[in-house]
């Protein structure tokens, strides 16, 4: 079944489409407003990875980056959110060449096990400590919304990745063909 899924040409790019889609969820989740919300009236706020902003007597906003941890929670995330990109690409090329390098490929499932640790660091901080630091009124009740999902969603990936990308090398004598084939006489 690996050997199929590589030699065959529509299957070969599935790994480098999943790259993709996990950087893609990172991008959502970098440019969503929804990573905390509240729609308890009269009081409304939503929050994002850069700023909350509450309805009390119009939107009034402000940064989380004011604060340490909201910088350290940004940053990691950031930082995850790179290293996946940078896998992609590096993903793109392993394939692209014809003669696979598995070394290469069990290179870039380390460098998604980083990115998967960043991003995961990111997403505990967040929560933990907006919790802790930002006074919500009495009464309210605050949901984390899609965009955090994700957040979430592009850790999961990362670790996925990483172990496809880890495992594939495992296989590579019967990716290149190598295995003489072995026929089971009918008994």
């Amino acid at each position: 079944m690996v050997r199929q899924g590589l030699d065959y040409t529509r299957c070969r790019w599935i790994l480098p489409l999943l790259a993709g889609l996990a950087m893609l969820f990172g991008i959502i989740a970098l440019a969503g407003w929804d990573w905390i919300s509240s729609q308890t009236l009269p009081f409304s706020q939503h929050a994002s990875l850069w700023r909350i902003c509450s309805l009390q007597n119009g939107w009034q906003c402000r940064s989380l980056l004011d604060y340490a941890w909201g910088q350290g929670a940004a940053g990691t995330f950031m930082v995850g959110f790179v290293l996946v990109v940078i896998c992609f690409a590096l993903s793109i090329i392993a394939f692209a060449i014809n003669t696979l390098r598995f070394n290469f490929v069990r290179g870039i499932g380390g460098i998604f096990f980083v990115a998967a640790v960043f991003s995961l660091m990111a997403l505990v901080i967040y929560p933990v400590m907006i919790s802790k630091y930002i006074i919500f009124p009495v009464g309210t009740v605050n949901q984390f919304g899609w965009a955090y999902g994700f957040g979430w969603t592009m850790c999961l990936m990362s670790i996925g990745l990483g172990f496809f990308f880890c495992c594939l090398p495992l296989y590579e004598d019967q990716i290149l063909g190598n295995v003489k084939p072995y026929y089971y006489p009918d008994i």
